[in-house]
């Protein structure tokens, strides 16, 4: 069975008597369907279109992205903070950080996706388990990706995988992003219902969602 992910989109009912699903400018994804259409039926929907969605957000996103040189001065995010990289010829790993700086030798795309990948390991996701305990939540398995529109995804048997380019975010949003996961463990769609559960273990959750949803196209920044 297709995994239920973390793809925001905007539904407007209608008289209409038939589903639609549109990409504006912004990379939204816009759901028109009839009125008496469950949030299940519009996310199985969804499910079925994720191929399409992704190729149409991740084609807008791309015209949105300056793609780095990762030249000496150049900006990169980490933890919700921009630090300047420098280059330096003598260090031994390819990109070393030294809590001021990015230090790079070598092919900045590889280094940097090599550091942030475990750089997300070591930092947030010991959030997962934390969140997890805390709310006697269970998965099965977490795998790290880095997907074109998806920061997370929760599979039918709770298998859980996260976009390890958020660790480019600040914490507040990994741990939105977690706690939406985890909470899909026990409610398959975006009801009012797995709202209420999100909101009950991560009460400021809009604000992450929002920055989500007004950054997020930076962290494809590599």
């Amino acid at each position: 069975m297709p995994e239920l992910g973390l793809i925001d989109y905007k539904l407007i009912r209608s008289k209409r008597k038939t589903l639609s699903l549109q990409i504006n400018t912004n990379a939204e994804l816009i759901i028109r369907c009839p009125q008496k259409l469950t949030i299940k039926e519009v996310e199985s929907f969804i499910v079925d279109k994720t191929e399409w969605i992704e190729e149409k957000q991740h084609a807008v996103q791309s015209e949105q992205i300056q793609t780095p040189a990762y030249a000496p001065g150049e900006q990169f995010l980490y933890l919700g903070n921009q630090y300047p990289l420098i280059h330096h010829t003598e260090q031994t790993p390819k990109l070393d950080f030294d809590g001021k700086v990015f230090s790079l030798k070598g092919d900045g795309y590889s280094a940097f996706h090599t550091w942030y990948k475990t750089a997300f390991k070591k930092v947030a996701l010991p959030r997962l388990d934390y969140y997890a305990d805390l709310y006697q939540l269970n998965y099965q398995q977490v795998r790290l990706k880095m997907q074109k529109t998806l920061w997370g995804s929760c599979s039918s048997v709770n298998n859980i995988n996260l976009n390890y380019l958020l660790i480019m975010a600040p914490m507040s949003v990994i741990d939105y992003v977690i706690v939406h996961e985890l909470a899909h463990t026990k409610i398959k769609n975006h009801s009012k219902d797995f709202w209420q559960l999100v909101e009950s273990m991560l009460p400021k959750y809009k604000a992450s969602k929002s920055w989500l949803k007004e950054h997020g196209h930076k962290l494809y920044n590599l």
